[in-house]
């Protein structure tokens, strides 16, 4: 029986003395208090009464979400400032040996930091350059916890709080941005309006002159087509009249009248080519011998 329990306990004692390291973690091991190995993720076994775990460490990210920290800026502008530090554990051993309090030690680091950088710019660099800040504190950060086997990963400001009389004299400046930004887009507005109405009316205006040409041209293109209708008109009532009168004198030959007939009939020919206008008519010669026709002659100069 005492054999049994002797046996149960070493199982006891050897199990105690055996570890499983979990995945994104390390054990620092210490032998007899002094550092002997870093254990990664697997099993592991210990001497008993000899080797202990020292520490535990996880290897995941982790954050540290700091109070508002008081900084003063160049232009001598106090505000509240908070900010979250983001990192992981590069070095196990570092980080168990490096510094007592690793989290304190960021925290005031981190104070001190941005106390440095916001002292360096004016009130509305620090509002406008929260890029600029996180990344020259990431850099001072990363350097300074190197030693300690720390790798800050990213530095948040989240809240940036100026005096309550800053942030009045802040928002009526951004009040009056806004009212300026107003007025002036409502004077492009009436400009551009302006603008678009005269370009209208100068389109009409050419748009009416062309129609006015347009219309002249076609009135005196019309007016021209009527006089050359009416010249050709008048024309051919001539060119009728003269050949009506030539087919009269060839039918008088062809009939046989004699010569005195035929020139009565030329005279009657002048007498309507005067068209009562005329005050004298030259008669041919070849009809002078004729006695017959004088009363005739006297009567057409009459006329």
């Amino acid at each position: 029986m005492p054999y049994f329990i002797v046996i149960i306990l070493i199982l006891i004692l050897i199990a105690m003395n055996i570890k499983i390291v979990p995945q994104a973690h390390s054990f620092i091991v210490e032998r007899l208090g002094a550092y002997k190995e870093t254990w990664d993720v697997g099993l592991h076994f210990m001497i008993p009464f000899i080797d202990k775990v020292a520490r535990k460490v996880d290897l995941k990210e982790q954050y540290c979400d700091f109070p508002p920290q008081p900084v003063i800026t160049q232009d001598n502008v106090t505000m509240q400032i908070d900010s979250i530090v983001f990192f992981r554990i590069s070095d196990p051993k570092a980080y168990t040996y490096g510094v007592r309090n690793p989290i304190g030690a960021i925290e005031n680091l981190t104070a001190t930091t941005l106390r440095n950088v916001i002292g360096s710019m004016t009130l509305d660099e620090t509002l406008t350059s929260r890029d600029q800040i996180n990344a020259q504190m990431q850099d001072a950060l990363d350097i300074a916890t190197d030693p300690w086997g720390i790798k800050i990963t990213r530095v948040e400001l989240k809240n940036i709080n100026p005096p309550e009389q800053i942030r009045d004299a802040m928002e009526k400046q951004m009040k009056a941005e806004r009212e300026k930004r107003e007025k002036i887009l409502f004077a492009e507005g009436e400009k551009q309006s302006a603008i678009t109405v005269a370009e209208g009316e100068k389109q009409s205006k050419i748009l009416q002159a062309e129609a006015d040409k347009q219309a002249t041209i076609l009135k005196a293109e019309a007016e021209k087509e009527k006089q050359i209708r009416e010249a050709e008109g008048h024309a051919e009532a001539i060119r009728n009249i003269q050949k009506a009168n030539a087919d009269g004198i060839q039918m008088l030959k062809e009939a046989g009248a004699d010569e005195s007939v035929l020139t009565i009939k030329s005279l009657e020919a002048f007498e309507k080519a005067a068209n009562g206008q005329a005050t004298k008519i030259i008669v041919p010669s070849n009809i002078a011998g004729v006695a017959g026709l004088a009363e005739s002659i006297k009567e057409v100069i009459k006329n």
